[in-house]
């Protein structure tokens, strides 16, 4: 699989573009999303009170982040395997993902006084990284090979 990959240089192509589409997502975090909890997890938070947040603006920016990190990751495994069900089941997986931790995110914040901060830490996590890519490759690399 590996070898076929390096030949086609199209595919190699799309891989690399997904993934700087993916660093600059990272990389400009600050100004392309608002995100009160970026400044306030890189403190000593466990002392503190959550931050003012407009919940709404929130949600929208989280989601916006997690569809910008899935088309990329989609990218990425469309050309990585060249399977179209692969990516379909990926984009339905995505898709469960992000409502089951959005939806444990903001009952979190809405209907706990004071929720466990590293709970929270965690779910924000993998709605704002591709963390599900990196545990989706090696994966179905290791599908594709046991087939």
């Amino acid at each position: 699989m590996l070898k076929k990959l390096l030949k086609d240089r199209k595919s190699i192509f799309f891989i690399v573009l997904a993934l700087v589409g993916l660093i600059l997502i990272r990389a400009f975090e600050d100004d392309l999303f608002y995100d009160p909890f970026l400044a306030f997890f890189k403190t000593d938070y466990q002392n503190k009170p959550l931050p003012d947040l407009n919940q709404s603006l929130l949600f929208l920016n989280l989601f916006l982040r997690y569809l910008l990190n899935t088309v990329f990751s989609l990218m990425m495994i469309k050309f990585l395997f060249n399977e179209k069900q692969l990516v379909a089941f990926s984009g339905y997986l995505f898709l469960v993902l992000f409502v089951v931790l959005i939806t444990i995110f903001f009952g979190l914040l809405h209907f706990s006084n004071q929720p466990d901060y590293l709970i929270l830490f965690y779910i924000r996590r993998f709605l704002i990284q591709p963390l599900f890519l990196v545990l989706f490759i090696p994966a179905f690399y290791y599908q594709k090979l046991s087939r």
